[in-house]
């Protein structure tokens, strides 16, 4: 049996016939196809969209990147089980999503991308927007997505689309190689018919596989354990991805062995929980720091070990340290000269809690008070940060994270990606649930923020969803507001101006840079941007884009201010001014390095000082072998 349908057609056909299934919970894979239709796509994908609008839901976007950056956000709170799919026109339609798919892949998460594409029968040639290669006609700018996708394929052929598309679906559903998959369809490609097997409509589920440990692999961590004194237990996204949250917490329990975390495992285990002992690198707790410089075991699980974690290879200087590496990606599972133990995380924490507790192994006393101490003395400092001895000024950036963390629960969701922002909330937060804290930190892609909480939305409808964004972070990627007011997707957007690239000027002041580009501000006499600040209103722009907007000036309205927009039913953004970008933001200094080069050579004082101290922090580094 054959039925004729356009190659787009059967393509959004069989996308609604996907399924996956993990522990017997069984989902739709593509929930819905975002779009921006342009003349490399409307008549093929779009019309087709149109023909089958029962079975795929439709989100409309305003810029290419926003959509990826929805689906990936919806994906991650999903638990890599669900994703969107993206559809764009050739040319610039096509371009603009590379930096969504870098983000994607990068940060292992799953996003299918249908790209338009020039003629494959190329009867006019070159066509709108086509870019032309002299040494090659079958290259176009969609090439551009072959290395930051996980898949690339072109379908030339209709019948090409069958074997493709059931590779995306298979890459798309692998723990260890899933991220960006891109199929890039010619336009005239998509509108030609074909006579396709019924067979390729048919529901098909994908099991998301949990593999356990190599025998041997498990008894040489356990050996390695129970041989460690300080050991310290690094938790990266792969926690979250498998959702072992509850065997992380049945592990440390019954070890002792303190948990840190990285940007995108904080949450693994609740902020409260004794073992817990915040964030781990250049910006995590002391607590978590002065426990990696003395470890004598590091059990990375889930984590790539980047170099925010390791401090740029100065973090770990314990003598003989060692690395155990829990996780399903060979690649990451060797790191740091590691030993690995490649199994899916809860999978491994679970048979290592096992094997543990047949040879009643715990840490000492003494090392549980250790840590259990200056945890306490960390969360004095927090409390510090966050507290507000004036209402009735205007709030630091710590102070807004305080009134927002004092309205919250474990319901909320907290979504940030670059800037200030990340640094002190990897710090500060107190995360309490596992899902609360959503830090894009794989790419740190400014612009990310509200696009992801429209996702994040999407995908638990029913959750207070905050995207905190500074003001440069606003200025990128306001356009999905838009969206979100269209289709009444009560995000609450938190807007925190302080006039410049706060981060990035402090990075510049410490690297010789003076804070040169940094700041918002008119140009002065000298020629430096040191003038008075831009008169910028980004409240009045979210209002215009039809969100409602409230403007906190003191720390008293800021929480009025964050309880209405929590309560309401509606897209709302809260704006309020922080100090400007040329004054720190009042959270605690970072706790450990991390590898930014300074100039080796010049005249000015402030570089001279910055290179003495970067070769000093350099000196420290260490290559585990």
């Amino acid at each position: 049996m054959t039925t004729r349908l356009t190659v787009a057609q059967a393509l959004v056909r069989f996308l609604a016939a996907q399924y996956t299934e993990r522990d017997g919970v069984r989902q739709r894979l593509i929930g819905a196809t975002w779009g921006i239709f342009g003349h490399g796509n409307v008549a093929g994908i779009g019309q087709a969209l149109v023909e089958y609008a029962d079975v795929m839901p439709y989100h409309q976007g305003r810029n290419e990147q926003a959509m990826v950056h929805a689906a990936v956000g919806y994906a991650r709170q999903s638990n890599r089980l669900s994703t969107h799919a993206v559809t764009t026109s050739i040319g610039p339609g096509a371009t603009n999503l590379v930096t969504g798919a870098a983000l994607a892949t990068i940060n292992h998460l799953p996003v299918l991308l249908l790209p338009g594409d020039i003629f494959a029968t190329r009867p006019a040639d070159p066509v709108l927007q086509q870019l032309e290669v002299p040494y090659a006609g079958d290259v176009s700018v969609n090439d551009s997505l072959r290395p930051v996708s996980k898949y690339f394929d072109r379908i030339t052929r209709p019948e090409a689309l069958i074997p493709a598309a059931l590779q995306a679906m298979r890459v798309l559903t692998d723990p260890v190689e899933t991220g960006a998959v891109t199929l890039a369809l010619p336009q005239d490609v998509q509108a030609e018919a074909y006579d396709w097997p019924e067979d390729f409509f048919a529901e098909r589920t994908w099991v998301v596989r949990r593999p356990g440990a190599d025998p041997t692999e498990l008894a040489e961590s356990v050996n390695a354990i129970r041989a460690a004194r300080r050991p310290l237990l690094i938790a990266g996204g792969g926690v979250h991805h498998s959702r072992a949250e509850e065997a992380l917490a049945e592990f440390a329990e019954a070890t002792g062995i303190p948990v840190a975390s990285t940007q995108a495992g904080k949450g693994s285990l609740p902020y409260d929980h004794p073992q817990d002992v915040g964030g781990i690198g250049h910006t995590g707790t002391a607590t978590a720091d002065e426990l990696a410089r003395t470890a004598d075991l590091v059990i990375g699980v889930g984590t790539r070990y980047t170099d925010f974690t390791t401090a740029s290879g100065t973090l770990f200087t314990g003598d003989g340290v060692r690395f155990l590496n829990l996780n399903i990606a060979p690649y990451d599972g060797h790191k740091l000269a590691g030993m690995p133990l490649i199994a899916d995380a809860r999978s491994g924490l679970q048979e290592l809690t096992q094997s543990l507790g047949m040879h009643e192994y715990r840490v000492t006393d003494a090392y549980v008070t250790e840590y259990t101490e200056d945890k306490e003395r960390w969360e004095h400092r927090v409390d510090a940060c966050y507290e507000a001895d004036e209402p009735d000024v205007r709030p630091t950036q710590p102070q807004v994270l305080g009134a927002l963390d004092a309205i919250v629960d474990e319901s909320d969701v907290i979504i940030n990606a670059a800037g200030s922002l990340p640094g002190d909330l990897h710090k500060l937060w107190r995360a309490r649930s596992y899902d609360q804290y959503h830090l894009e930190y794989g790419y740190s892609c400014m612009g990310y923020e509200i696009p992801a909480a429209i996702g994040v939305k999407l995908a638990a409808p029913d959750r207070p969803v905050w995207a905190l964004v500074g003001d440069g972070t606003y200025l990128m990627m306001p356009t999905e507001i838009v969206t979100a007011v269209q289709e009444g997707i009560a995000i609450k957007v938190l807007l925190v101006q302080n006039h410049g690239y706060a981060s990035i000027g402090g990075l510049s002041e410490e690297t010789g840079g003076e804070r040169f580009g940094t700041a918002y501000r008119y140009r002065a006499g000298d020629g430096t941007f040191s003038g008075a600040p831009l008169p910028v209103d980004l409240a009045a722009n979210a209002a215009s884009l039809g969100m409602r907007v409230l403007r906190a000036k003191t720390v008293r309205d800021l929480r009025a201010a964050l309880a209405e927009a929590r309560a309401a039913d509606t897209p709302t953004c809260v704006y309020v001014e922080t100090e400007t970008a040329d004054t720190v933001s009042g959270a605690p200094p970072a706790q450990a390095w991390w590898d930014v080069p300074v100039a080796e050579t010049a005249t000015r004082a402030s570089a001279v000082k910055a290179r003495e101290l970067y070769e000093r922090h350099v000196s420290t580094r260490r290559r585990h072998l």
